[in-house]
């Protein structure tokens, strides 16, 4: 089995009425028989950034939060560089866990009439597509663990994903039909909060975001557009296809 982690950066709002420039879900593989050994990698993982930044084990460490020295971290008065250098380090441990890592970007600016709900659309097919392809490459079932918060239209794109998904040859929009046969009952939400491959999959998702549409100056410093890169050989470069319109491993809608 393939477990999938799946947390989005930006929102599904119109850029015109304040919405973010992109919206992006970020994914985080583990096969389930490897998990088990990802996870205490994972564990003595943090253990680390608490003994070198004092980032409790509990705190959530997610690409707002280091950005803007908020949420969990708010208090440890970290200064930019070590906030970069956790962002880094949690990229870097991807393979280290034996994930790996793709993400899907659908820049609003491409989708200029798009609603709300076809940016939502945009991104969940695209994900679905990679994930049904993957499985079935791999002939392995696959489950799909979401940031709780949009869980009722999580969970009705991927029941419509076991009857119909289209997909092109090069996982494009093509008149190609499939199914996410391999979808292992219904998506599962969790609390970024209590789930460190949650929060790896936030941390991806922003990174991707930011290898497309270049930071501020200011939030550079925190994660530059190269940020991306530091997932290094975790990097599912299977995702964008042949063909791809950005980064390695960056699907762009």
């Amino acid at each position: 089995m393939l477990f999938a982690y799946v947390d989005e950066s930006g929102n599904t709002g119109l850029p015109d009425s304040g919405g973010s420039a992109a919206y992006t879900l970020g994914c985080v593989m583990v096969d389930a028989d490897l998990w088990p050994a990802s996870f205490d990698e994972i564990i003595a993982f943090r253990r680390r950034i608490r003994d070198t930044f004092r980032v409790p084990m509990r705190a959530e460490i997610k690409a707002n939060y280091l950005l803007r020295n908020s949420g969990d971290l708010r208090g440890l008065n970290l200064a930019p560089r070590q906030r970069f250098v956790i962002y880094r380090a949690h990229l870097r441990q991807l393979r280290m866990l034996n994930a790996r890592a793709f993400a899907v970007v659908v820049d609003k600016a491409r989708h200029p009439a798009a609603t709300q709900t076809d940016y939502f659309d945009l991104a969940w097919e695209g994900l679905l597509q990679r994930l049904e392809r993957t499985s079935s490459a791999e002939k392995q079932v696959f489950s799909l663990l979401h940031d709780q918060g949009e869980n009722d239209a999580v969970r009705r794109w991927t029941r419509k994903a076991r009857r119909h998904l289209p997909a092109g040859s090069a996982y494009g929009t093509g008149s190609i039909r499939r199914r996410a046969h391999r979808l292992v009952d219904d998506p599962i939400p969790l609390k970024s909060s209590s789930s460190y491959f949650i929060q790896m999959s936030d941390l991806v998702a922003y990174a991707a975001f930011r290898a497309h549409i270049a930071p501020t100056s200011q939030l550079a410093r925190i994660c530059p557009q190269t940020m991306w890169e530091n997932i290094g050989p975790a990097t599912f470069t299977a995702a964008s296809g042949f063909r791809p319109r950005s980064a390695p491993g960056i699907v762009l809608r």
